[in-house]
This record gives C-alpha cells, structure tokens and sequence, in this order.
C-alpha cells in the first residue's frame, strides 16, 4: 500500500462519519475529549488535585499527543491543508491542543483546556445527527424570515414597557417599594413581563399590585407571540426539506452535501475519486 492510498484511508477514516471506521474513529475522539474535559474540571477541586495533581498531568499529557497527532493527521490528509486549518472546527482542534504546550511557559493557561468541550461539537456528525443539523439551518433560515415581524413585535413591547414603567411609577412613587424612577420602572416591567421575577423591586399598594397581576398573566401571552410567527415560518422551511450527509469535501474541506451528491457544491470538484 503506497503513501497515497494510505492518505487516501486515513482521510475517509478521519473525516467520513458514514463509514464504520470513521464512526469508532470519532466516538473515541469523542470520550478522549469527554476524560480531558473532566480532568480539568476535577483539576479546580483543590482535595482532589492535591490527592491526584501529578495522576492528572500525566494523562493530560498523554492526552494532548494523541490529540496533536490527530490535528497534524488532518492537516496531512487533505488536499487542501489551510481549508481544514482556518475552519471551525480546525480553530477549535488547534486552540483545545495548545494549551499543555503553552502551560510549560506560561502559569495558568491549562484552564484553556476546557475550550476542548467545543470538539464534542462533532457528536452530530459521528451519531448521523445530520438531520438536526438541517433542521438547525431551517430554524435559522425561520429567525431571518420573521425577523421583520419579531421587530414590530419587539417594537411594541418596549413601548408597552415604558407606558407600563411610567403608570407603575406614578403609583408606587414614594411608597418605599423601589420605584424610584421611571428607568427602574421599567426594568420591573421587563422583568415581571419575562415571567423572571427576581423580586428585587415589588408594588406595596393594592392598586400596584392589581397592575402588576394583570402584566404577569399578560407576559404569559407576549411569549407566545414570537414563538408563534417563527413556527409558523418554519413550518413553510420544512416543506423544503433536503437531506445531507456527513461527507466531506477532500478539496475544500466543504460539508452537508446532499445525500446524492457527486460533485462539492463550493469548488465543484468530485467527492469521490476513484
């Protein structure tokens, strides 16, 4: 087996998540990162760091090879290095690696590890969590649809919150209940709108409180609102549902290809080369 074929299986291990191969490859990948995210967080309990310290950084250490010789085997592996290298997810692989290696020269920075949690990211392509994927671009496409209609519907709440702040002021205004002006007003108003109710700031009198029991069952009804208009437009997104894969361009590094998709829709190059 030549040095190309060798690349060539590496890559469909490393990158294709529709292979059996390249599935084990990634749920190792996934506990790997799942140990390393642990350590670090088990590292800030001082009794067990000062029981296990020396334990931690020695898987640690183990850890970050492993993870370096994964990093330069994707960077090896493709055709085009820098589209892998200046992608998401090939920042995120870089930034999780680098942090023992920086910890040798600089005090503190093994708590940059923890960016290693953003690598479990690639859980939805390793358990063929691309549909939610799709369904996440729709929910996207859903938001800037409506986002004409959640402006005007946004338009008139603040102006609803400020009518609301002001009458609370005018009621509550020297009662010793926190409204001392209308700005704060309206942050009860926002605040019991939400449903939040952090209870810094309460009415006193009965009129007060009548208000504020008719803004609380009405903030019941404003949250529907938004969520009415985006589902709605996201059911007309689903009526164009397509289905993608986890196939990845060996040219440009490009993903979410259709599921009968021959050529890369970003440089047009073919997927599969025989």
């Amino acid at each position: 087996m030549n040095l190309q074929r060798i690349r060539k299986k590496l890559y469909t291990i490393i990158y294709e998540a529709d292979t059996p191969a390249g599935k084990w490859f990634d749920i190792g990948l996934l506990l790997l990162i799942l140990i390393s995210v642990i350590i670090v967080m088990l590292e800030t309990v001082q009794s067990i760091h000062q029981a296990y310290g020396a334990y931690f950084d020695i898987a640690e250490w183990i850890i970050t090879i492993l993870f370096t010789i994964e990093y330069l085997l994707r960077v090896w592996t493709i055709e085009k290095s820098k589209a892998y290298i200046f992608s998401f997810y090939g920042i995120i692989d870089f930034l999780s690696t680098i942090p023992k290696y920086l910890s040798i020269f600089f005090a503190g920075a093994n708590i940059l590890m923890a960016l290693r949690a953003l690598r479990l990211l690639r859980v939805f392509r390793i358990l063929k969590l691309s549909p939610f994927v799709g369904e996440s671009q729709n929910l996207i496409k859903s938001l800037k649809a409506s986002k004409a209609k959640i402006l005007v519907f946004l338009t008139a709440v603040l102006i609803l919150t400020i009518i609301l702040g002001t009458v609370m002021y005018l009621v509550e205004y020297g009662k010793g209940s926190g409204f001392d002006n209308i700005p704060k007003s309206m942050y009860w108003a926002i605040v019991t709108l939400t449903t939040v109710g952090y209870g810094d700031i309460a009415p006193v009198t009965p009129l007060g409180q009548f208000i504020a029991s008719i803004i609380m069952i009405l903030g019941y009804g404003i949250l529907a609102v938004p969520t009415g208009i985006v589902s709605a437009e996201y059911s007309r997104q689903k009526d164009k549902k397509v289905h993608h894969n986890t196939q990845v361009c060996p040219h440009c590094h490009a993903s979410g290809h259709l599921d009968d998709a021959q050529f890369c829709y970003e440089c047009g190059k073919p997927l599969n080369e025989n």
